[in-house]
């Protein structure tokens, strides 16, 4: 759920307030997330079948996380760039953070997040995450949009996280 909830915040803070959020190419999709703390850091990478209907939940759902968690997002949208500075509350600790996002097409991404917490979140002062993604084809045969293949293989579909019925 942290993961998620760690991914969907990247994911806001860099589109969050635009006009339309950049639409992706729908498959399968690579995406490895890097967070560096003071104290290590560890980089996973997950495969994900997306389609328009996940990527405008995950939309909906990250802004209604953005909206009912910060206090301050600032937003500036240049070509294939998305910066964003927010300002959040989350368990207790105001997050700082300064994202951008660059696009490649719709074919690639990647967004860097660096974020200060007061007081620590989890024993972090602060840390930068990096989450990069490309299409990599079709979706497998018997996945369905939004399944994810996670690190250890499993997978779990990200609607169970969003509250998804159905």
């Amino acid at each position: 759920m942290h993961r998620f909830i760690g991914f969907a915040l990247c994911f806001a803070s860099a589109v969050a307030g635009a006009q339309e959020f950049p639409k992706l190419k729908p498959g399968l999709w690579e995406m490895s997330t890097t967070t560096t703390r003071q104290d290590g850091g560890a980089t996973k990478t997950i495969s994900m079948c997306l389609d328009s209907s996940v990527q405008q939940e995950m939309f909906r759902v990250s802004t209604g996380m953005m909206a009912g968690m910060c206090s301050k997002h600032d937003l500036k949208v240049s070509a294939n760039r998305v910066t964003s500075v927010a300002s959040c509350e989350m368990a207790g600790s105001r997050i700082d953070a300064r994202s951008v996002m660059t696009l490649t097409g719709d074919t690639a991404y990647r967004t860097e997040t660096h974020a200060t917490f007061d007081p620590p979140f989890m024993g972090a002062k602060e840390s930068t995450t990096r989450l990069e993604g490309r299409h990599i084809g079709a979706c497998k045969p018997g996945q369905k949009p939004g399944d994810m293949i996670m690190p250890g293989g499993q997978t779990v579909n990200v609607r169970q996280f969003m509250g998804h019925k159905g």
